[in-house]
């Protein structure tokens, strides 16, 4: 039996990472068997290009550059977690996928959805069957930043590239309509989660 492959979608500072706990704790608590990871990261080689990605060091590194991580890091994963786990019937909670790419690299990059979907070829076999995009602006998000410390290169980047991946994001819900849900992520932390498990559980079924 094939797992359900679900993604989790937002800007900087969405509250994507608290969500996905939140929805863990309940798919524990039916029983449902499943799977929480990342991109990039989630195994140990992506892990080690996500390190390389978010190097604030790393400031000469191209758009090009970039993207390329990004796919390398994301068919690592596949072919080592996420597929293996769907092939077992987990259902796979991931933050971030595909749709990352092509709302950062593709559109807040300028290298074109194209561009994106060329060296992202492989993916597009194995797209999630349910997308959660966090529906926040910018703005909104990133104040939860203050008072913390900038830890990677995305933080370090101005108001101006997040609101251009917020109008990619857009975009790539246009894109797919059918898999991509909204969620208004300017409602309260535990309505939000409150609607993403909703969305969840109705989808498989439970």
């Amino acid at each position: 039996m094939k797992g359900l492959f679900i993604t989790f979608e937002g800007g900087e500072c969405s509250g994507k990472t608290t969500i996905i706990k939140e929805v863990c704790k309940v798919l524990e608590k039916k029983k449902i068997s499943y799977i929480s990871t990342r991109e990039p990261g989630g195994i140990d080689i992506a892990e080690k290009i996500r390190d390389i990605i978010l190097d604030v060091n790393n400031t000469a590194m191209t758009e090009e550059t970039e993207a390329l991580l990004y796919a390398a890091s994301r068919m690592q994963h596949l072919k080592e977690r996420v597929l293996p786990a769907l092939e077992k019937g987990d259902v796979v909670i991931c933050d971030r996928f595909l749709d990352s790419s092509l709302a950062y690299q593709g559109y807040a990059r300028g290298l074109g959805m194209d561009a994106i979907l060329k060296i992202n070829h492989f993916a597009l076999d194995f797209l999630p069957d349910l997308t959660l995009f966090i529906d926040v602006e910018p703005e909104v998000a990133l104040k939860r930043l203050t008072g913390r410390n900038k830890s990677d290169r995305l933080d370090l980047e101005d108001i101006s590239f997040h609101q251009r991946v917020y109008d990619g994001y857009d975009v790539v819900c246009n894109m797919y309509p059918k898999r991509i849900k909204r969620i208004n992520g300017n409602q309260e932390l535990d309505k939000i989660c409150e609607e993403c498990i909703s969305f969840i559980l109705d989808y498989i079924g439970r």
